[in-house]
């Protein structure tokens, strides 16, 4: 046990992070990692590969993300900022090399392959752009005649543009719901909000209209014709395991299950583990995503509060999209769940997300302080960071 009368790195980290959140984000590494046993042997077979490739896989990239989170945890807000903007320009720029030179994979263009290892760079990017952008609207609300807003604005179209190209709908709609709720929450002006839901159905129906895919996942969610044997499977999945499960290793739909081990996990948990087991999960994103807004609210400086704000919507957002088309309510669409579906790429990612909330959640002495004073004079300018 850390002492607290210790003064090293260590200790200090030890007794200023915030443990509840380092605790929910090592248990849900901790039950992906056990549900990959569930989930992906099956796939394995079906595709020829050792029964438990994926799980030797996830087990590979699991130390390296809890040392990324742990690592990055240890920053401060300026090092996080500086942190964010390298990722991203090294993103953004694999993401255009990713258009040229990038695997294709089911008519899309999102891996680039270094040396045995296949990246995701827009995964990477997600992160480091809502840090960022948060320190965009932060330095407008710091100084108006500063426009940040403009620049979130410009970064924002580029972003889109990108995921547009490669195509990736579904982390453009993830990235435009995280950057609008951070834009309201910069205090968005009324014309903005009619303009951005104007832009927002626009860009539905042109995706509709233009990506034949989409058109096709979107039909077949209203009437419920053409090819849904993913989904129709992953409810089946659902229904079959009922309240309690019907056992670990004891799942039958599972095994005919397409990307159970990725995009359907949490239909394989579904039947192993019951719906309690899945509510039990998604109580944890919901204990992330109130626990970083109220660690939001109560900061003064605008950086972190945009930050903190944009991370776990970004988590709570891109969990609903994957629960939610797991259990039919909205369209089929790849996108895993945080910190529980396979994938080297969006597993560590996400614990630089995690990171990221972590290091900015931590208590310091002139957070307190700073705290004690917007509650004493109220939403006052933040000091300088």
């Amino acid at each position: 046990m850390v002492s607290r009368a210790e003064r090293g790195p260590l200790a200090e980290w030890f007794w200023t992070i915030d443990r509840y959140f380092l605790a929910v984000f090592v248990l849900l590494i901790g039950t992906g990692f056990m549900l990959s046993f569930a989930a992906s042997p099956a796939v394995a077979e079906r595709i020829g590969l050792d029964s438990f490739h994926f799980v030797e896989r996830h087990a590979l990239f699991l130390l390296p993300s809890i040392i990324v989170m742990v690592g990055l945890s240890f920053l401060s807000p300026r090092q996080v900022r500086r942190a964010a903007m390298i990722m991203l320009v090294v993103s953004l720029a694999m993401m255009v090399l990713v258009l040229f030179i990038g695997m294709e994979v089911k008519g899309s263009r999102r891996w680039i392959t270094i040396s045995f290892l296949s990246i995701q760079p827009s995964e990477f990017m997600k992160p480091a752009f809502v840090v960022v952008c948060a320190w965009l609207f932060a330095e407008h609300q710091r100084q108006p005649d500063i426009p940040g807003n403009l620049f979130a604005m410009i970064l924002f179209v580029i972003v889109a543009a990108l995921l547009i190209a490669e195509p990736d709908l579904g982390q453009t709609i993830l990235t435009t719901a995280v950057w609008g709720s951070m834009f309201f929450m910069a205090g968005m002006p009324w014309i903005w909000i009619v303009l951005m839901a104007g832009g927002a159905a626009g860009g539905l129906f042109f995706a509709y209209g233009f990506f034949p895919h989409v058109a096709l996942r979107i039909n077949q969610f209203l009437t419920g014709e053409g090819n849904t044997y993913q989904v129709d499977t992953a409810h089946e999945a659902i229904v079959r395991g009922s309240w309690f499960g019907s056992g670990p290793g004891e799942g039958i739909v599972k095994r005919i299950l397409p990307d159970s081990h990725t995009d359907f996990v949490f239909s394989v948990a579904a039947e192993e583990f019951g719906v309690i087991f899945c509510m039990a999960l998604l109580g944890l994103y919901i204990f992330v995503v109130m626990r970083g807004l109220s660690h939001a609210f109560r900061d003064r400086s605008h950086f972190t509060r945009f930050a903190v704000a944009g991370l776990v919507l970004q988590i709570g957002f891109q969990s609903i999209i994957n629960i939610g088309v797991n259990l039919q309510l909205l369209p089929a669409k790849g996108m895993t769940l945080p910190l529980i579906s396979y994938g080297g790429s969006s597993q560590i990612a996400i614990c630089v997300t995690a990171g990221f909330i972590l290091a900015l959640t931590r208590h310091r002495p002139e957070k307190r302080a700073q705290e004690r004073s917007f509650f004493r004079t109220g939403y006052g300018a933040p000091a300088a960071e």
